[in-house]
């Protein structure tokens, strides 16, 4: 039987479980929330980004999840500074030339903060002369730092990130810092 579970993984927390750096002290990891044996991360979610990651015992899942070459779309809500208009918008729907090629088309909309969301902490920095806004992009590929590249590319930052959903997979009501089996 496949193990499969939910993390909804805090802001500067590694999607590992163990961190052999020199920082490793001061570092939180997955073993600092989940104790199940035998069971690793479907891809991966930078330290700087939030929300689900999917963990599995299944190694044919995990590379399904993570692997580019099955489109396992992968949703995030995402703050970035300023407010793209729609020629901006367009651009990631359309594919963004990045310095690792051109991106597949995106899906995107823009959205109202989403309801229910947990404080960051640190809380994301903002600039009083620059407003913010929220989109929900959805990509099939799993480039390093893919979104945040695509919204640099178009001229709007991203402040923070939040995965959603992961192929069938839902965050949810899933407290931040909790996880679930799936």
């Amino acid at each position: 039987m496949t193990k499969l579970i939910l993390f909804n993984k805090p802001f500067n927390v590694l999607s590992q479980f163990t961190d052999k750096s020199s920082h490793a002290s001061s570092r939180k990891t997955l073993s600092d929330f989940i104790n199940v044996a035998n069971v690793y991360a479907a891809g991966r979610l930078d330290k700087d980004s939030e929300g689900l990651l999917v963990l599995t015992d299944n190694g044919a899942l995990q590379a399904k999840i993570s692997d580019p070459k099955y489109n396992t779309s992968k949703s995030y809500w995402v703050q970035v500074e300023g407010v793209p208009d729609e020629s901006m918008l367009a651009q990631l729907r359309h594919g963004v030339r990045l310095k690792d090629g051109l991106t597949r088309p995106a899906v995107v909309t823009r959205i109202d903060p989403p309801s229910g969301l947990w404080p960051r902490n640190p809380a994301v920095r903002f600039r009083k002369t620059v407003p913010d806004s929220w989109l929900d992009i959805t990509i099939s590929e799993g480039r390093n730092r893919q979104v945040r590249r695509m919204t640099a590319a178009i001229g709007t930052p991203t402040l923070r990130l939040i995965r959603h959903r992961v192929g069938s997979w839902a965050l949810g009501d899933l407290a931040n810092g909790a996880w679930r089996e799936g």
